[in-house]
């Protein structure tokens, strides 16, 4: 009713046409385009991402219709990953803590066993018996001499040049020794002991153990001796055994002496 004239004004309905959307202003029924073939991993990574969020919170907030829509997209978002990419999926590969611990002690076996072999290697290669000295002058002879016997030979070199250990053993003796001025006694596995005198400087002790070319005193001039030398003698059986010539002694153990 019009106040102003007493009548009835006419009654328009007025439609406002739209499309049915859900609650968050997503046109529905409208269908999806697939996506394009090619897509980066980075892309459908997002997409399993933000569907599967769509996907719980339409879920929580009771829109059963919204969830159910969103659960088909993530997979077939799942599809198009597999798809896209060639990849099949699958769970991740593992093994148990016992079959790994079972491959590290095959590993350490293995190491420990290598390490052995080479050690034996090393050892099978290195020489058991050595000249006492390298590079110096055979001067003197398991022999008569001056009235008397030398019972060993002497190896003239330059003061300070390295002795050696002739073969495997232990230290029995090193010091001041009378007329060798300094000297050092090795006792050997099958018993025998060798005599190195006149040296500057002793680098062992007693009860060391020393290997076949292991230095163990600097040449010199000490005690009774007319010039730098290694005074070498060989005691067989102990260090009051029978005194042999040291030559024929090196000799069956393979080392030639230089000058004898």
């Amino acid at each position: 009713m019009d106040a102003r004239h007493g009548q009835e004004a006419p009654t328009e309905l007025l439609v406002a046409v739209r499309p049915h959307t859900s609650r968050h202003g997503t046109p529905r029924g409208r269908r999806r385009q697939a996506a394009p073939a090619g897509r980066r991993p980075g892309l459908l990574l997002s997409a399993l991402l933000a569907g599967g969020m769509a996907a719980a919170f339409f879920g929580i907030n009771g829109a059963p219709e919204a969830a159910a829509e969103s659960t088909s997209v993530l997979e077939a978002q799942q599809a198009l990953l597999a798809v896209d990419e060639g990849l099949e999926v699958k769970p991740q590969a593992s093994i148990t803590v016992a079959e790994a611990q079972a491959r590290l002690a095959e590993v350490a076996a293995s190491r420990a066993a290598r390490a052995e072999a080479e050690a034996a290697a090393i050892e099978a290669a290195r020489p058991k018996f050595v000249m006492p000295i390298d590079g110096a002058r055979f001067t003197s002879c398991f022999c008569a001499r001056w009235g008397t016997f030398h019972y060993g030979i002497d190896l003239a070199a330059p003061m300070r040049t390295p002795e050696y250990a002739a073969g495997d053993g232990v230290v029995l003796r090193a010091g001041a020794a009378g007329g060798y001025g300094l000297a050092v006694y090795i006792l050997h596995e099958n018993g025998d002991v060798t005599v190195y005198g006149h040296m500057d400087q002793i680098l062992v002790e007693p009860g060391q153990y020393v290997e076949a070319g292991e230095t163990i005193a600097l040449l010199g001039n000490r005690g009774q001796s007319t010039g730098p030398h290694l005074h070498f003698e060989v005691h067989q059986g102990g260090e009051d055994g029978e005194r042999v010539d040291p030559v024929a002694w090196l000799n069956e153990r393979g080392v030639e002496v230089p000058g004898a």
